[in-house]
């Protein structure tokens, strides 16, 4: 049966791309003798129809009446004003989107009132997102950021509290923050409340409060927040700007490891991983672990960073990896048996985990490395901060120390730009300065 629309057309403020209307859908009558009226949103490009329902339902003699008329009769103009609010919102809704997507229009017809403004809604949001695209260790630094925010709350509110279970439940009962109450004084408040009161580095804050930054500018970018409610940048609150720590090994730190006695099976194995990271241009963790046999190709391992797979879509480049003496027999001793081209080359995950399971298991494989390493450092008196974050930070130190170029080292860790790599060189070493001045005079 043909749709009968039996409306008055409005148009949103982008015409030409969005059509809203309100119309009795006759197609199939209800058993109480009635039609629902439906909202059409209409896009011309790409040519996309979809109705959204409504609680109102007339026979098509009560709608003509109401709607199709220009001077309803008296008793029912209140209703004629109920679905005029109802074709407003639509329209007005709409209207904040550019370019239109459903998408995005959806998300801001179908939530709370005021939710726009607020803070962890925007959250939960981002959150979602990146569960989305299996972005999981992002996801839960948002969800850090997130309680940290809450907790400053609750210490505004002059509620310190220790129980978990009460804590939990203090948490969860704070659903509102607004854009409009962050301000510079109280991002210096809570800066000073994170380092002094809960003891949190200036780089944990500098993290949670870059995750702060971003929700936002997603909220400017998405018109839910007017420019000049940011707090962030010049003459406003500038973000803490943590310089690097040192955090690699020099070469004889990194001899005096690979010697050493290891006291257990798991130091050695531990110790084998954080080496085999080391000479694979710093590769991460994770990466080790989604590694498959295909990956080997003519002494080489060829690999995209799960990191940037989802955030450098335009530039995504391949890192390249000559495999050493020392990394092919790594990959000999722990390897699986079965060298299929799929086949993930180390057992640290397996193909009927789901993403949070493998995001589970190589977090625990992190710190099994981290660990054991840090045991074995510390007994042959090399600093016990060691982790598998220091091996990338090696490579890149030791790799411009003896005599590579900044522009290698940014090219195997795919650097887009230099001032990323540069955060990873701790330096040169006196020695290494002395030697430079020296052959300066080496014509």
């Amino acid at each position: 049966m043909q749709i009968v629309y039996i409306c008055i057309q409005r148009f949103t403020k982008m015409e030409k791309e969005v059509f809203i209307s309100l119309y009795l859908d006759t197609r199939r009558i209800k058993s109480n003798n009635l039609y629902p009226v439906k909202i059409r949103v209409f896009t011309t490009s790409p040519r996309v129809q979809k109705l959204y329902p409504t609680k109102f339902e007339f026979t098509q003699k009560e709608f003509e009446s109401i709607w199709e008329t220009t001077k309803p009769r008296k008793e029912l103009k209140e209703t004629r004003r109920a679905l005029q609010a109802v074709e407003t919102l639509f329209i007005e809704t709409a209207d904040l989107i550019s370019p239109f997507s459903f998408e995005q229009f959806e998300k801001k017809l179908y939530r709370g009132k005021g939710e726009g403004e607020n803070v962890f809604y925007q959250y939960g949001l981002i959150i979602q997102k990146l569960n989305g695209n299996n972005q999981l260790g992002t996801a839960s630094n948002y969800d850090l950021s997130l309680k940290s925010l809450k907790l400053f709350i609750l210490h505004l509110k002059g509620k310190e509290i220790t129980d978990k279970k009460e804590l939990e439940t203090a948490l969860e009962s704070i659903k509102k923050l607004l854009f409009s109450e962050i301000t510079p004084a109280w991002l210096n408040k809570y800066e000073s409340y994170m380092i002094n009161t809960k003891n949190r580095s200036r780089t944990t804050v500098s993290i949670y409060l870059r995750a702060l930054r971003t929700v936002f500018n997603t909220a400017i970018a998405d018109k839910e927040i007017d420019a000049e409610n940011y707090p962030f940048g010049k003459r406003k609150y500038q973000v803490p700007s943590v310089k690097n720590v040192k955090k690699s090994l020099a070469k004889a730190e990194l001899k005096i490891l690979m010697q050493s006695e290891a006291k257990t099976p798991e130091q050695s194995k531990a110790r084998d991983f954080w080496f085999f990271s080391y000479i694979c241009n710093g590769m991460n963790i994770k990466d080790i672990a989604l590694l498959r046999y295909e990956d080997l190709q003519e002494g080489k391992i060829i690999f995209y960073r799960a990191k940037t797979i989802n955030t450098a879509k335009a530039d995504l480049r391949p890192v390249v990896v000559h495999l050493t003496d020392y990394a092919k027999s790594i990959i000999e001793k722990y390897g699986n048996a079965n060298k299929a081209p799929k086949q993930l080359i180390f057992s640290i995950l397996n193909e009927h985990q789901n993403e949070a399971e493998k995001f589970k298991a190589i977090k625990n494989f992190t710190r099994f490395i981290n660990q054991n390493v840090k045991k074995l450092a510390k007994a042959n008196n090399i600093t016990a901060e060691i982790s598998t974050y220091w091996a990338r930070h090696s490579f890149a130190t030791n790799a411009i120390r003896s005599g590579l170029s900044m522009e290698f080292v940014s090219e195997a860790f795919t650097h887009s730009s230099m001032k990323t790599t540069q955060g990873y060189f701790a330096g040169f070493e006196e020695d290494n300065k002395k030697e430079l001045m020296e052959s300066l005079m080496n014509f």
